[in-house]
């Protein structure tokens, strides 16, 4: 073998060793997530009021659990509306999976894609049945029977509401009528749900009822948008954003929402952080009491000895 042979050779070794890396690292590389919503310095205020949103920027990504919380008045609730088209920003813009909210032909796309429902489910109910009104959103789009009784039996189910569906909506529980209105959310199959203080009104069952459909949402992988003035299930977020006078003051995961010390905790973690403040060895991230009772039975394990 000559010299240049033998160059030539570990050249095209050299290119197949780097072709090989390349294929690999691409194999391994973890995929980008979807931009599911952006705000551009979105601001908003409604005639002849005071700016209810100021210079919002942020991105929300694709099956990320968003949670939103701040005081009544703090402009959440105005947010989420922009979310699905309903509000348009009064300077500034929104984008959903990259269409501006602003344009008009871009309308039923974004009312496709993200479905949002309301404090008062029983404002959002058209039809005379549970059943009739879970159907109205499919029957909209325009989709085959067949297919609209799938969707329909698929998000009853999924709401544990199946044996209720031939009920007037009006005669509903809180939780049933919040669980039928998320039922009428499903049937549209959006790809982010916008949960608008879903729970303010309701008993701590009806409250558990609705948060296991969110954990259910979730698990299917769901973008989902948490409103909420209630800091309670912080630690069930991906991501919080907390909003104060319309803008925003901080966007980040649970962990540095509570260890910031800024914003109103659950009172277990309050309490786990008071006592972590004084050197005491224990979990902050704690929000259940059961878990809180298994951290201080082994603080006081620990003190016996």
């Amino acid at each position: 073998m000559t010299a240049v042979d033998f160059f030539n050779n570990l050249v095209h070794s050299q290119e197949e060793i780097t072709a090989q890396y390349q294929e690999e690292m691409t194999s391994y590389s973890p995929q980008i997530k979807k931009i599911v919503f952006e705000a551009e310095n979105l601001s908003f205020h409604y005639p002849d009021g005071e700016p209810v949103l100021k210079n919002i920027s942020l991105k929300i990504y694709e099956g990320e659990f968003t949670i939103i919380v701040g005081l009544n008045g703090s402009g959440k609730s105005t947010f989420a509306y922009h979310l699905n088209g309903l509000l348009k920003p009064t300077s500034g813009k929104l984008f959903v999976f990259g269409k501006d909210t602003k344009e008009k032909k871009n309308a039923a796309f974004i009312h496709r894609q993200v479905g949002i429902v309301f404090q008062n489910p029983y404002l959002q109910f058209v039809g005379d049945t549970v059943e009739d009104d879970v159907a109205f959103g499919p029957e909209n789009l325009g989709l085959p029977r067949l297919e609209i009784k799938k969707r329909v039996d698929d998000a009853l189910s999924a709401v544990h509401l199946t044996s209720l569906s031939n009920h007037d909506p009006a005669t509903l529980s809180g939780g049933e009528a919040q669980a039928a209105a998320i039922a009428g959310v499903l049937a549209m199959d959006p790809e982010c749900i916008v949960l608008d203080e879903v729970t303010s009104m309701l008993d701590h069952f009806s409250e558990s009822r609705v948060l296991k459909i969110i954990d259910t949402l979730r698990e299917r992988q769901k973008t989902v948008i948490f409103i909420s003035h209630n800091p309670k299930d912080i630690l069930k977020a991906d991501r919080i954003i907390v909003f104060d006078q319309g803008s925003v003051s901080f966007d980040g995961t649970a962990l540095e929402y509570i260890y910031s010390d800024k914003y109103p905790l659950p009172d277990i973690t309050k309490l786990m952080r008071i006592l972590q403040k004084e050197n005491i060895d224990v979990l902050g991230a704690v929000s259940d009491p059961n878990d809180a009772a298994k951290e201080l039975l082994k603080l006081l394990k620990n003190v016996d000895k």
